[in-house]
Order: C-alpha cells, then structure tokens, then sequence
C-alpha cells in the first residue's frame, strides 16, 4: 500500500506521462454546495469550502484509490495496490478498505470518526439509469449491477469497493458518482449512432462519454476565466485516456468517447476513431480473433502503436531528436484534437475558452502548440512565452477564445457532487 500525507493545498505536481489519466459525473443541481469561484491551480486546495468531511474511493480491479477532503482541503490521500493479485498481502477489497482505515486512524483521522460526513464512490457506467449523483440503495446497487455488461471491468470492482464500504459504515451516507453522468445532456443528434434503432435500443448502443468528473470539474472553472456560467467551453482531457467536450453554459453538448473509451482522441494505447470496417478486414482478411484485435485497439494502438512510446515526455525527446515515428505520432494526435477543436467550434458556434487539463495537457506545451496551430481565423492561438512557462492563461493577447491550462481535480468533484447529494436528500 502507497499513501502520502497530503497538504491542503499546493502546486500541481503531474508529469506528462500518457501513463496518467483520469475519469468522471455532474449535475445541475450542484451549484448550492460549497463553490466560491475561484480558480486554483493547486491540485489539492479547495476551490470552495466542502461543509464536511468526505472520504473519495476509486475501488479499481487490483487498487484502492482513497482521498480525504474537508472544508481545509485534503486531509489524507493514496492507494492499496495489487487487491486480490497472487502472492499480495491484500487478498481482497474488504482487506483493502481495512487498510484504509486503519492508515486514516493512525493519522487520526479514522474511518469511525463522527466529523466523516459521507463516502463518495467513483462508478464508472452508469448507462442511461443514472445520470446524476445517486444516493447509494440495495435498489441503486442492483442497477449497478445490471449495467455490468457495458463496463465488464470496472463496474464488479467498483461494486466491491461500495459493498465493503456500506459495511464498514452501514450508518454513514454513500454516495455513486458516475464517469457518464456528465454527459448525459448531450442531444440525440449527437449521442446516436446511425444502425439500426430496435438494435441500438435493444443492446444499448449509443454514446455515453467518459471522464466526465474531470470535465464537469474543469469546464466550470474554465467558465470563471470567461466572466460565469454561461459560457462556452471545449475541455481537452489529455492523459493516458483522452477526451475532448464541447460545453454550453454548464451543460454538456458533445463529447468524444463514445459507448466504451476507445472512440475520439489519439490515446496513449488507444486507436481512438477507426473505420469500423477495420475490424471486419482485421478478422476476416487478418484471421485475427475479436479479443486479439481488442488487445490490438485498446493496448497495443494510439501512440504506443505509432511509434513504440506511449509517454509523452519520451515522445517529446525523441521529436527534438529527429525521430520519424515520433514525429508521426505526435502529428496524429494533434492533428486528431485540431479536428475536434474545429468540429466542437462548430457545435457550439461560439467559443469562450479553450482548457487543457490531465497530464499531458497540463504539462506539454509541444501538444498545446501544435494542437491549435493555424487556428488563427477562429480567434484562437496560443502565446509561446506563456504556453512555454505553462501559465493558465497561455492565449495571445488580441484572441477572441481564451486558452487555459487547467490542473483537473476529479477527486474534489466527487466530494462536491457527494455533498450536493445528501444536502438535497436532507431538504426532503
């Protein structure tokens, strides 16, 4: 197990590893809990007092996530890793969990104490049922279950970390907060995909969105650089896992990934947008069985695929250095996010700001450059002085479209969205 003590507040300390991704949730409603306005780059400050103490846990196949949060910032953070691998001293998410506990009590911030407000859980598909931040029942933990088949890998563990949980602290408030809920806004002109409806509706087929913690998070603090909440924002969330939205005032209107997180950007092991005719040729021509060529599209493609390297700090040193399959890669990614920055342009006709957030977005400024060069006739182009100390604001001066670079915090959204929840609950 891996834990930090963490300080309340602090410059952002991400590397710009593709290796460094994040995940999602939002809601109307959240506005009323605890959010002064203003921006801060520290990854751990509060942007807002949280009115109470709130344990975040991201409980994945074999790791446990854990961040304490209050009103002060963070309390507490880290990670049980190898949960239920051969050999681990951690044979299960039950002892994982115990292992949290016991290393909040010893900094004396126990899972038993009576300041511990709630448990937020990160859920990762919450499908078409849930599309708000939900207070955890038997009822909502069946409805989980149910979705298990569109996040066959996430969702079980997910389930393991908030059925510990529940009876660790039967008595404490649990909240799911879900990666899809964000984009649960998004029209059906642009979250349906064109087959055939009673084959789509039968099999759930259609957009969902990923990371939308990240994005709800970052959208609303990039609107604060354009003057309030209505404004309009595409979000560029850039790690190992990439994903762009297209934001009006608040509401999500677009986003890239689709029914599963393979779909949009280039990513660091991800193809992102294929020719689905790809697959057949693959199978059909390749003699390449469906789990080898999802092997193939998930692990061994984007950057990692184009030109062996899928860290975008390694990638960097070797396009300085003249590399040509460097150089490929990274002139697909970016010219991948110029598309989508032109596309969500255009979906939302007007745009205020531009944020890059996660950490190749928060720490590349070779990607912020080249992804919106020859942007200039939209209002949109970056300053290599502010672009190059990696300033928030990094547009030139003179743009029409603001241009940020906006640590995310997915872990405070969660808290939030966790509060907001038992605030509305406890109104009746």
């Amino acid at each position: 197990m891996s834990e930090r003590a963490a300080r309340p507040a602090g410059p952002s300390g991400r590397n710009c590893d593709v290796n460094s991704s994040g995940d999602p949730s939002r809601d109307d409603d959240l506005d009323d809990v605890g959010d002064s306005g203003d921006l801060d780059r520290g990854s751990g400050s509060a942007r807002g007092d949280l009115p109470g103490r709130v344990l975040v846990l991201n409980s994945g196949s074999s790791s446990v996530k854990y961040r304490l949060l209050s009103g002060a910032g963070r309390l507490a953070s880290g990670t049980v890793e190898r949960v239920g691998e051969p050999g681990s001293p951690v044979p299960g998410h039950r002892a994982a969990l115990e292992a949290v506990a016991d290393r909040l009590a010893a900094d004396g911030l126990g899972l038993d104490s009576p300041e511990l407000t709630a448990i937020g859980h990160r859920v990762v598909h919450g499908g078409t049922t849930f599309t708000r931040p939900t207070l955890i029942t038997d009822e909502v933990v069946g409805g989980i279950e149910a979705l298990i088949p569109l996040a066959p890998l996430h969702n079980p563990a997910n389930l393991a970390g908030i059925e510990v949980a529940r009876r660790l602290r039967p008595d404490l408030p649990q909240v799911a907060v879900f990666d899809t809920a964000f984009h649960a806004t998004i029209p059906p002109a642009a979250s349906a995909y064109a087959i055939d409806r009673e084959v789509a509706a039968r099999l759930g087929v259609r957009r969902y969105g990923f990371h939308g913690t990240s994005h709800a998070y970052v959208s609303r603090q990039a609107a604060l650089l354009a003057g309030g909440p209505g404004a309009n924002v595409i979000v560029l969330h850039l790690g190992n896992g990439a994903s762009a939205s297209a934001v009006s005032a608040g509401r999500c209107v677009d986003t890239s990934m689709g029914m599963t997180p393979l779909e949009g950007l280039v990513m660091g092991t991800r193809s992102g947008d294929l020719d689905p005719a790809v697959v057949l040729y693959l199978a059909r021509t390749g003699g390449m069985s469906l789990d080898e060529i999802d092997a193939l599209l998930n692990r061994r493609s984007g950057m990692l695929g184009l030109c062996g390297d899928n860290d975008m700090r390694a990638v960097t040193e070797r396009v300085a250095a003249g590399d040509p399959d460097a150089e490929l890669a990274m002139s697909v990614y970016c010219h991948r996010l110029r598309k989508y920055v032109g596309a969500y342009y255009a979906v939302l006709g007007t745009v205020d700001v531009i944020a890059f957030t996660g950490g190749v977005g928060e720490n590349s400024a070779l990607v912020r450059e080249r992804a919106l060069a020859g942007l200039g006739a939209l209002g949109i182009a970056v300053d290599p002085v502010r672009n190059a100390r990696g300033d928030t604001l990094i547009s030139a001066d003179g743009g029409a479209v603001r241009v940020a670079v906006i640590p995310t915090d997915e872990e405070f959204e969660i808290a939030r969205q966790t509060l907001a929840v038992i605030s509305r609950t406890n109104r009746g």
